[in-house]
Parts: structure tokens; C-alpha cells; sequence
């Protein structure tokens, strides 16, 4: 029988399994988790000729190198790298074939944050709520790749995508978030209000899965008192104490007691998964559907 599984050489930064993700479980206090640039893993499944729903790795700043056990199809998009087998320079954004026992390497992304590497079958750890996703804060899903993990992977599909490179939108130099202002915004003087929507803030180094984190203007509250924990949602822009907004990102509490000033549009959202540390943010504000 052929050994369909592939061999953790090198974990790097942080690499985890992402898929869809687990949504629907929020009332358990499960968050949504899932690949912070959906459009990004989906693309790498398609070059490899898995389902959009199948499970990738998701790498984080450096990249990462694993050998397959038996012969596979990988492609990465996502972040741009350097992609190698065997030391061989091969296509970014494009389907490799792969012989067992190759090493393949994703290299630090030279803009960007998250590499998206997909390999034929799909990575095919058990499942947890119906997803593979690794879910930083509740700790759900499988914990994140180590050096030397084994990693089982599922049967593939005839054929894959045939393309020579497939166009990806570059990582943003600007990061803009349309915002739907609330529900929390009348928490916050009108100046504050304004300020969010007109002045320029950037990434903070501090930012992760759970949330992209901020510096810039503090935002002034005009109500000092309490918020009770209320349900948050994919998007949310909560204000800490420190004034500073947050965007809630695909591992997000299910619950907060900061108030919410206003909701990022999640077709916006990829891009804040390769944002890197200051790069400018701009909040735009729309109107409410």
C-alpha cells in the first residue's frame, strides 16, 4: 500500500492546518477558525486538484519543508517565496509534481505573511466539529506542525489544475477595511468616530490569527462604565482600554466585553491575513445593507 502521508522537515514560524474552518459553532463558545486568506488556500487546493474545502498547510512569515512519502502534486500561493525541491527552484502559484521522498521547501515570503501549501488528497488529520483547522485560542483541531510530525494525507483526485502560473492579487501596500459603523459605536464620542474613518493607522508587530492589532490615534470612549460580554463576530473592530482598534480575525473570541465600534466587510478581510507589520490601514466607512 502507498504510504500517503508527508514528513515535517522544517515547521517553521508557526505552521498550522487550516481549511473552512468550523462555522456555525459559536453558541458553544467555538470560534470560526479556518485559513486566514480563504481565497489564497482555495486557489492552492484548486492547483493541486483537491476540493476548496480540503485541509493545507498555512505557514506564517519563513515558510516551511516537508519530504512525501509517496509521489504528490503541491502547489503554493498565498504569500510570494522562493519554492524548492530538492534545492531545485520550481513554480510559485503553479501545480509540481513531486517524487516520494523529495524534500519540498516554501521559503520566507518576500511579501506578505501567509504561505498557503496544498498537496494532492489534502492534508487528512481527524476532523474536530467537521473541520481539520487548527484553532489557535481554543486549542481545537490539530496542534501546530512540529519538526519531524507525520502528517496523513488523504486519496487525491484525478488531474489537476492545468495552468503555467495562476494570477494572485500581490499583498496589500495598503491595507483598506470598509467598516459597517456599530453596534457599540455610540460608546465613543463623535470625534472618535471620525478619527477612525479618517485618519491612517498601521499594523502592529502584535498581530495574529485571533486579531490584526493596531497602532495609531487612541480612540476617545464618551462612556466609561462596563460593556457585559456580547457575542463578536468574524470582523469586529473592538477598542481595548488603550483606544487602540482590533480586528477580529478567524480564531476570534466567541464573546467580548470591549465594545465593538464597527464590522469589517469580510470580502476584506484576505488581505489583512498578509498584512505586514506597519503597513498603513485605512477604516472606510459604509453604509449598512
Amino acid at each position: 500500500m502507498t504510504d500517503r502521508a508527508l514528513v515535517v522537515v522544517r515547521a517553521g514560524a508557526l505552521t498550522t492546518v487550516q481549511d473552512r474552518g468550523r462555522p456555525g459553532h459559536a453558541h458553544l463558545g467555538v470560534p470560526r477558525s479556518g485559513a486566514l486568506d480563504g481565497p489564497a488556500a482555495a486557489l492552492a487546493n484548486r492547483l493541486a486538484g483537491n476540493p476548496p474545502d480540503a485541509a493545507v498547510l498555512e505557514t506564517t512569515l519563513n515558510g516551511c519543508s516537508v519530504r512525501p512519502r509517496s509521489a504528490v502534486t503541491v502547489a503554493v500561493a498565498g504569500a510570494p517565496c522562493r519554492v524548492t525541491v530538492d534545492g531545485r527552484p520550481v513554480a510559485w502559484g503553479a501545480p509540481v509534481r513531486v517524487r516520494a521522498g523529495s524534500v519540498v521547501d516554501v521559503g520566507a515570503a518576500t511579501s506578505g505573511v501567509r504561505a498557503y501549501l496544498a498537496v494532492s488528497g489534502g492534508v487528512a488529520v481527524e476532523p474536530v466539529l467537521g473541520s481539520r483547522s487548527t484553532d489557535l485560542l481554543s486549542g481545537l483541531g490539530p496542534a501546530p506542525v512540529t519538526d519531524g510530525a507525520v502528517l496523513p494525507l488523504g486519496t487525491p483526485r484525478k488531474g489537476h489544475a492545468h495552468v503555467d502560473v495562476a494570477p494572485q492579487p500581490a499583498p496589500p501596500d495598503e491595507l483598506v477595511l470598509r467598516v459597517t459603523p456599530g453596534p457599540r459605536d455610540d460608546w465613543f464620542t463623535p470625534a472618535a468616530v471620525r478619527t477612525l474613518t479618517s485618519r491612517t493607522y498601521r499594523v502592529s508587530s502584535a498581530s495574529n490569527r485571533i486579531g490584526l492589532r493596531t497602532t495609531g490615534p487612541p480612540l476617545e470612549r464618551a462612556r466609561p462604565e462596563e460593556l457585559p460580554s456580547e457575542g463578536l463576530v468574524l470582523g469586529a473592530v473592538q477598542v481595548p482600554p488603550d483606544g487602540t482598534p482590533v480586528v477580529f480575525l478567524a480564531d476570534h473570541p466567541t464573546t467580548g466585553g470591549y465594545p465593538v465600534i464597527a464590522v469589517v466587510r469580510p470580502t476584506d478581510l484576505p488581505a489583512a491575513a498578509q498584512a505586514t507589520p506597519g503597513t498603513p490601514v485605512r477604516f472606510i466607512a459604509v453604509r449598512r445593507r
